[in-house]
């Protein structure tokens, strides 16, 4: 009976590490809606992973990892594609929004990645879906559908906006299910993150040349640029991880839904922004759903076939 305390007691510490990474995640709009002048969102994103990518290498030795092994994942093949679909996801994710608009773009690149990570992890990890999973799942998209559909941008979307998106969520999901499969082989979860974010940063090195970064040199700039690589990546992506090492990885991305949430509370209490009646009804359903995936993945549910 103790044990079966201890592994629930050990899944909620987990439910509660991703969304405490999501909930972090949910800043970065409004870190840089503050942020200066002159920033553009591929650079923003290259700076980020770099940033971060280089952040998880440095705590490595204080959280118990060793960077040796960490570098040595950049020779397996779970590793080096952890690596790629990093640097894919962040791409694509910018463009996305530069084409189809920050509400369309988003929505289609979060609301896409628990449904790609959910079938990759049936494929790949052996992780069947169960119906708790399908059900926060469903709850949590439609909410994001409601609370995106009561804005007016809806209409700035254009093919390859929508194609890119959607190729953010399934690198996302390819990021996920690679990172979980090295986990499932023994590594730990805080050198896998290092691993992807340090390969996915240096592959983005060539994109981050080609942007203006004139906005780096004031301070509002570096601020932004340590929040947004530090807190938002290292810290995050430390959360996800031990998150992601005893969840299955569906439930976490399904989680993860929470971060369009914050950034919506974000955008109402920094910013100022409103949000009709029907996207507070979305905000309700999203909340329900990961509430349901939380007790859920707390109780077991979801886990990997034997």
């Amino acid at each position: 009976m103790s044990t079966d305390r201890a592994v629930q007691s050990g899944r909620g510490r987990a439910v509660l590490s991703v969304l405490g990474a999501a909930t972090l995640f949910g800043t970065t709009g409004t870190s840089q809606a503050l942020g200066p002048s002159g920033t553009t969102p591929l650079g923003v994103g290259a700076v980020r992973i770099a940033i971060g990518g280089a952040g998880l290498f440095a705590v490595l030795p204080w959280i118990g990892g060793s960077r040796r092994d960490a570098l040595a994942l950049w020779r397996t093949r779970w590793g080096i594609l952890a690596g790629l679909t990093t640097a894919l996801y962040q791409v694509c994710f910018f463009g996305g929004v530069l084409r189809a608009g920050v509400a369309v773009g988003t929505l289609v690149t979060i609301g896409s990645g628990p449904v790609f990570t959910g079938l990759l992890s049936w494929v790949f990890l052996r992780e069947r879906p169960r119906l708790s999973w399908v059900v926060a799942t469903s709850v949590c998209v439609v909410g994001l559908v409601l609370l995106i559909g009561s804005g007016s941008s809806a209409g700035e979307a254009d093919a390859l906006g929508y194609l890119l998106a959607l190729t953010s969520g399934l690198g996302y999901a390819f990021y996920t299910v690679a990172s979980k499969r090295l986990m499932n082989e023994g590594h730990r979860s805080d050198e896998v993150m290092a691993a992807a974010f340090g390969l996915g940063g240096l592959l983005l090195v060539p994109v981050l040349l080609t942007q203006p970064l004139a906005w780096l040199g004031t301070p509002s700039g570096i601020a932004m640029a340590l929040w947004l690589g530090l807190v938002t990546t290292t810290l995050a992506y430390v959360l996800f991880g031990r998150g992601l090492t005893h969840l299955p990885a569906g439930p976490v991305t399904t989680l993860v839904l929470a971060e369009p949430v914050v950034a919506t509370l974000l955008g109402v209490l920094v910013l100022g922004e409103t949000i009709p009646l029907l996207g507070w009804v979305g905000v309700g359903c999203v909340l329900a759903g990961l509430a349901l995936q939380g007790a859920a993945s707390r109780l077991g549910e979801g886990q990997s076939l034997p």
